[in-house]
């Protein structure tokens, strides 16, 4: 027998959030100092990946796009993840630099969301992250076409074969279609949960290229 999914089931899930607390005693004034207090909390707690962030773009028919991505680094003007330049994302980022990005880290009951201006990175700080992962990643990098059509996964494999012969006596290279973006934060949302759906919002917005406020937002 196949169980029924409804809607009644689905509107039945609830749950109540107790956990922590975040009010101006809490606060830094700076949100990437913020964001790595909190992201080290992530961490400690073991949260599920505290690196997967969602990734928002626009499409060149202004309709939104999005997908999961993992944190690469923190600057101090940013957050760093690496793709394909080629991908979907990559080139949705190439007409518009407006994107977005949301954490989730439900261990802790907090989500933390950001809005910024996307670029790329240098090409030495790419070589440098792309020297640093395992082989079989850095051969995934060059076997797959990311976004485009493919017959099957027999491509895929195939291509993956044929570079791994190719580097056995080749040095694997940064392929020149791969590489860092970094997204600079105009603004940042921290929110943590609280009970009674009475959740804890704290907004950053930049004033300058330097400066920060924050406001408190209803739930």
């Amino acid at each position: 027998m196949v169980n029924m999914l409804s809607n009644e089931i689905i509107a039945a899930i609830r749950k109540d959030y107790t956990l922590k607390e975040f009010d101006e005693t809490h606060i830094l004034s700076n949100p990437m100092e913020q964001f790595k207090h909190w992201f080290k909390e992530a961490i400690d707690a073991e949260v599920n990946e505290p690196n997967a962030m969602s990734l928002a773009t626009i499409k060149h028919d202004g309709k939104p796009s999005m997908r999961i991505v993992l944190l690469k680094g923190i600057q101090d003007n940013g957050f760093v993840f690496y793709t394909n330049y080629n991908s979907n994302k990559g080139k949705q980022m190439n007409e518009n630099k407006q994107a977005a990005l949301l954490f989730f880290w439900p261990e802790l009951q907090r989500q933390v969301r950001i809005e910024g201006t996307v670029s790329k990175i240098s090409e030495k700080e790419s070589d440098a992250y792309f020297a640093s992962r395992p082989t079989e990643s850095q051969i995934g990098a060059h076997a797959s076409p990311q976004s485009e059509p493919i017959s099957g996964r027999e491509v895929l494999e195939q291509n993956f074969e044929k570079f791994k012969i190719l580097f056995e006596s080749t040095p694997i290279v940064r392929p020149i279609h791969w590489g860092g973006y970094i997204i600079e934060p105009q603004s940042i949302e921290f929110w943590q949960g609280r009970a009674s759906r009475l959740h804890d919002r704290f907004l950053f917005s930049k004033t300058n290229t330097l400066d920060w406020t924050h406001t408190r937002l209803a739930p």
